[in-house]
C-alpha cells in the first residue's frame, strides 16, 4: 500500500513531535530510566573494550572489527544521557552520585566531549592505522575515566 504525501507528512509530523517530548515521558518509572541508561553503558562499554584488547595487544588487531565496534560505542555513546531523568538518581540499582543533578552542565559537558572523542576514535578506526586508533582510544577512555571519578560512586 503506497502511502500519499499528505499521509507521509502527518507520520513524520506525528513522529517529531513524539521526538520532542521531554526525556521523563519516555519512561513509566524512575527505575526504567537507570535499567536503560545502563544497558546502553554497558553495551557501549563492551564494544569499547573490544578495542582496548586490541590496541593493548591482548588480542590480535583487526581493523574490520575495529570499525564496527567503533561504530557501535558512536551509536551508543548517544544512548545513556536520555536515562538521567529526575527522581532516577536515587533508585534501583543506580551508581550515579548526586551530582549528576546538581552539577548537571558539568556532567553535561563531559557526556558531549565524550561523544566528541568517541566521533574522533569512529573516524580514526575508519582509517585502519593502529596508532591514530590507540590515540583516539586513549583519549575518548580518558572522558570515561572523568565521568566515572566525577559522576559514579566508588564500587
Amino acid at each position: 500500500m503506497a502511502m500519499t504525501k499528505k499521509s507521509l507528512m502527518m507520520l513524520s509530523a506525528a513522529l517529531a513531535l513524539t521526538c520532542a517530548l521531554p526525556a521523563h515521558a519516555q519512561f513509566q518509572k524512575p527505575e526504567d530510566a537507570v535499567r536503560y541508561r545502563q544497558s546502553a553503558f554497558n553495551v557501549m562499554g563492551n564494544h569499547f573494550g573490544r578495542i582496548g584488547a586490541m590496541v593493548a595487544g591482548r588480542v590480535p588487531f583487526d581493523a574490520n572489527a575495529v570499525q564496527v565496534n567503533a561504530e557501535i560505542v558512536q551509536t551508543m555513546s548517544r544512548l545513556p544521557f536520555a536515562g538521567f531523568v529526575e527522581g532516577s538518581g536515587t533508585v534501583g540499582n543506580t551508581t550515579a552520585l548526586p551530582e549528576v543533578w546538581t552539577q548537571a552542565d558539568k556532567f553535561r559537558a563531559g557526556g558531549v566531549k565524550m561523544q566528541e572523542e568517541v566521533a574522533k576514535l569512529n573516524a580514526a578506526a575508519k582509517t585502519g592505522n593502529l596508532d591514530q586508533i590507540k590515540a583516539a582510544f586513549g583519549a575518548a577512555g580518558a572522558t570515561c575515566k572523568a565521568c566515572h571519578d566525577d559522576f559514579r560512586k566508588k564500587p
